[in-house]
């Protein structure tokens, strides 16, 4: 069994899934989802899919969006003589499923493994992994059931964590000398996210390796006007050091114009 959650909310395969039309119970399986093979406590259910507008049944409510996920889940189970793939746990509910046949969790996995490769100086294998976990990112995480609290919260951590991933993919591949294949993927990511300093941060180095360093020091100086207009800010002391370090030439930035 699959669940995705990196788009809208869907179970089993690309061939199998449709869409999933109640709002209650997609909310029920993201909760569970994120949370899969660990109880989920009634209460924080009925938070999660009513929030500040309780229902004087809510328990006999939440019985029967479990009842019909349920019955959404069981095809998909493909484990013969499994009763039940939503199961009742204590004064809750549990998936129980493997973490990992969430996108979501897959997804978090995938890129803290990328990011321990980096510190560890793996790039090509780090370029491999976290290529893989944006691979898996359909839409916006959770885009149809965003709602609830925990949901809101789920969904700002993914999307959070994808730029970090995207960030770090960029770092990996200045690593393996492809600076002049990063540049356009940089200045587009930058016109999106225009205050991420990290990405500021690889697109000057990328122009001042491409023999570019009057374009390098444009970068700094855009990205300082941005933020002292928009947020009244000055550049952080690591854009400020990467600044310095292109003005003087740095050496241990690598030679201008080697790339190839």
């Amino acid at each position: 069994m699959r669940i995705e959650l990196l788009g809208a909310a869907t179970i089993g395969t690309a061939e199998e899934r449709g869409p999933i039309r109640a709002k209650k119970v997609r909310a029920m399986l993201v909760l569970l989802a994120l949370n899969a093979g660990i109880a989920v406590s009634y209460q924080d259910m009925v938070d999660e899919l009513w929030g500040d507008s309780p229902l004087s049944n809510a328990r006999n409510a939440l019985q029967a969006n479990a009842t019909r996920l349920r019955r959404l889940l069981e095809p998909f189970a493909g484990e013969p003589g499994r009763s039940a793939v939503l199961v009742t746990a204590g004064a809750g509910y549990l998936l129980d499923i493997p973490r990992n046949a969430v996108d979501a969790n897959l997804f978090l996995e995938l890129t803290d493994h990328g990011t321990t490769q980096i510190r560890r100086d793996q790039p090509e294998q780090a370029v491999e992994t976290l290529n893989r976990a944006l691979r898996l990112w359909r839409g916006p995480a959770l885009t149809d059931a965003v709602d609830g609290p925990r949901a809101r919260a789920a969904a700002e951590r993914l999307e959070e964590r994808r730029l970090t991933a995207l960030e770090d993919l960029l770092e990996a591949r200045l690593a393996l000398g492809h600076e002049r294949q990063v540049v356009a993927e940089l200045r587009w990511l930058l016109s999106q996210y225009p205050a991420r300093e990290r990405l500021s941060e690889h697109l000057m180095l990328a122009l001042y390796r491409c023999g570019r360093q009057t374009e390098a020091v444009a970068v700094f100086h855009q990205v300082r006007a941005h933020l002292a207009d928009e947020f009244g800010l000055t550049p952080s002391p690591s854009l400020q050091r990467r600044y310095q370090e292109i003005l003087v030439q740095e050496p241990t930035l690598g030679d201008p114009s080697s790339s190839g």
